[in-house]
């Protein structure tokens, strides 16, 4: 079968573990035809999002072997980037002829072409994921009433008579297509995300331990905490867990990788001594795979990332904040929840962990026999049921 993923709503960031990035790749390894369509959108090396003012179509092959076509804005104007206009798609469409179209977010504007391949070619399947909830979307007036409950709605509307499967990547997800874009509840169901099953056995495989992944200075009986992600207004609940780390024993150890906004770069930085609390900026793939696998506990007190999902593949003990409609990860016992996320509760929550008596042991028993429900092997298989 010929695959087409549509990677237009947002961006598509190569070699990063997003689900735009591994279902393709195990859907490929599944023995089917994949070509990725994505827009200009990238991350820098800080991990910030920009969009390049590209020109011209760019065609290349990525790391899984798979061809990406990069295609520019119809207009690079603030607003034409917000409506997400393309110049024209029909021709990508006509070329590759695909037998299933997966489209990553109904939020650009060329669905009208998709809709008019689908009538061509009435054999074809299509099928749309939603990344979008009420805590990364529809956060301001503007973009709830006017790009959400309209513009998109109308969107998700158009195009819903020729779709197959709608997919939430959170069950919160589920409720935005429900809820939001009205869409008809029969057709829409829960697509987790979760872990690279090559990354996550090449790292089961290679010959680690906590001092050589985390350095010379940390002891086997170290308890180490490790976070990852983008340190924003968003997730700013990271500075609660290093004052929190700060109260405990000297055995416990923070580590943190990702990207720190400037409005948090004063108050993150005074708390870092290297002692016990470690920045170690941005990471690649196989290096987050690393740590989340050699940490003792992985905590995400913000709000909700893809490695939260990528932590429970690799059957590692968690603690995250509990928001509505993110409750998923937790599989008969594998995640702690927090409430507020802030310094006394981690503190409560941490003490309960860091000698490793049988509730740490139970939590991470658990975790490792879940682990196998958050692979995307199986997330594959499921996408094109």
């Amino acid at each position: 079968m010929k695959i087409l993923h549509i990677c237009l709503a947002a961006f598509y960031i190569d070699d990063y573990s997003y689900q735009e990035n591994i279902l393709p790749k195990f859907h490929k390894k599944m023995g089917h035809e994949v070509k990725i369509l994505a827009s200009p959108d990238i991350f820098n090396k800080n991990g910030k999002l920009i969009v390049p003012e590209q020109l011209e179509v760019k065609r290349y092959i990525n790391s899984d072997d798979i061809e990406v076509i990069r295609i520019p804005y119809k207009n690079y104007t603030k607003f034409g980037k917000k409506l997400k206009k393309f110049n024209d798609i029909t021709f990508f469409l006509d070329e590759y002829q695909p037998n299933l179209i997966f489209i990553h977010g109904v939020q650009f504007t060329n669905l009208n072409e998709i809709i008019e391949y689908k009538k061509n070619n009435p054999d074809t399947i299509i099928k749309i994921d939603n990344h979008a909830d009420f805590s990364n979307s529809a956060t301001n007036w503007v973009s709830k009433n006017i790009l959400h409950k309209i513009i998109w709605k109308h969107q998700a509307s158009k195009i819903e008579p020729f779709t197959t499967d709608f997919y939430g990547v959170l069950p919160a997800r589920v409720d935005f297509l429900k809820n939001v874009y009205k869409l008809p509840e029969e057709k829409i169901s829960l697509l987790i995300m979760g872990g690279d099953n090559d990354l996550i056995k090449k790292v089961q495989s290679d010959q680690l331990n906590k001092k050589t992944v985390f350095g010379e200075n940390i002891k086997e009986n170290d308890f180490v905490i490790v976070t990852l992600g983008k340190i924003n207004s968003a997730k700013k609940e990271v500075l609660e867990l290093m004052k929190a780390v700060k109260e405990l024993s000297l055995e416990v150890k923070l580590f943190i990788y990702g990207s720190v906004s400037l409005d948090l770069q004063e108050s993150f930085n005074q708390m870092i001594d290297d002692k016990q609390i470690f920045y170690k900026g941005w990471v690649n793939n196989e290096e987050a795979y690393k740590v989340m696998l050699q940490s003792d506990l992985l905590v995400f007190p913000g709000r909700h990332s893809v490695y939260w999902e990528v932590g429970a593949s690799l059957g590692r003990p968690m603690m995250v904040k509990k928001w509505a409609g993110t409750q998923h990860v937790n599989i008969n016992g594998n995640v702690i929840f927090l409430e507020n996320a802030d310094k006394a509760e981690m503190i409560v929550q941490l003490k309960k962990l860091i000698d490793k008596n049988n509730i740490y042991q139970n939590l991470e028993k658990q975790a490792k026999e879940v682990a196998c429900e958050f692979e995307y092997s199986k997330i594959a298989e499921k996408s094109l049921e």
